[in-house]
């Protein structure tokens, strides 16, 4: 079973022009036509995005019969935080709090998505700008509930903005140690660069995976359209789930 993610920090729907176009992200989403897609900074009821539910937006425009947002941060007017868009059923979800001391609050979005007869258990994150935050981050998360009680055989993916500069993040964190595969992290694919979005140096938005899946090709998106639509090119994974 062929299945294709997305990852994307859209920024709000604001682009390096500093204009505000979802139908422009939409459309940028609608090229590479992924079955599941996890989005980062994403507006609910905020003004600088007309107050719109962001999340519904592309889901309606883009015709996902399925998406789930969470909170990670409240402003004064609206929130934004994660969403998970789906073409197959989302038959669980839960927001897992991943805010450390005092630093900006930080979440992942757990959702299982059923596809076919197979569960795929998805972790859409956003993590903090520090080394050792991020660190202290993907431990919480592995040993949190939600992902520690999941049988080994389970089919995982860990995917989003990690803010991880220096990609140290995979071998440093315990995310190699829990038998999770890589695309490039490891050391034996050149990095994928995903911002700045114009001209890319840091590979910032990964996927880590393990189970029954295999990775066929990650690739960012190249179209002139995507760098501009925010300042983080998306990240489009081919997978195959057995």
């Amino acid at each position: 079973m062929k299945v294709r993610v997305m990852s994307w920090n859209i920024h709000r729907c604001i682009g390096v022009d500093r204009r505000f176009k979802p139908e422009r992200i939409a459309q940028c989403i609608g090229h590479y036509s992924p079955d599941i897609l996890c989005l980062q900074e994403v507006d609910r009821g905020v003004p600088r995005s007309r107050n719109l539910y962001l999340d519904h937006y592309l889901a309606d425009q883009l015709d996902y019969g399925y998406h789930t947002w969470a909170q990670a941060h409240a402003l004064t007017t609206g929130a934004y935080g994660n969403a998970t868009l789906s073409r197959f059923p989302i038959i669980k979800r839960r927001a897992i709090d991943l805010t450390i001391a005092n630093k900006k609050k930080r979440n992942n979005l757990y959702t299982r998505i059923k596809i076919e007869r197979r569960s795929l258990h998805l972790f859409n994150w956003h993590l903090g700008l520090s080394a050792k935050e991020r660190g202290l981050q993907v431990q919480r998360l592995l040993r949190c509930n939600t992902h520690g009680d999941l049988p080994s055989s389970s089919r995982i993916i860990l995917a989003g903005d990690t803010n991880d500069w220096r990609n140290l993040l995979y071998n440093s964190a315990g995310i190699a140690d829990s038998n999770y595969h890589a695309w490039s992290e490891h050391g034996r694919r050149k990095p994928i660069r995903t911002f700045p979005s114009t001209q890319p140096i840091g590979a910032l938005d990964k996927f880590f995976w393990k189970g029954k899946i295999d990775a066929e090709h990650i690739y960012p998106g190249h179209t002139k359209q995507t760098r501009v639509a925010s300042d983080h090119l998306p990240l489009v994974a081919d997978f195959t789930l057995s």
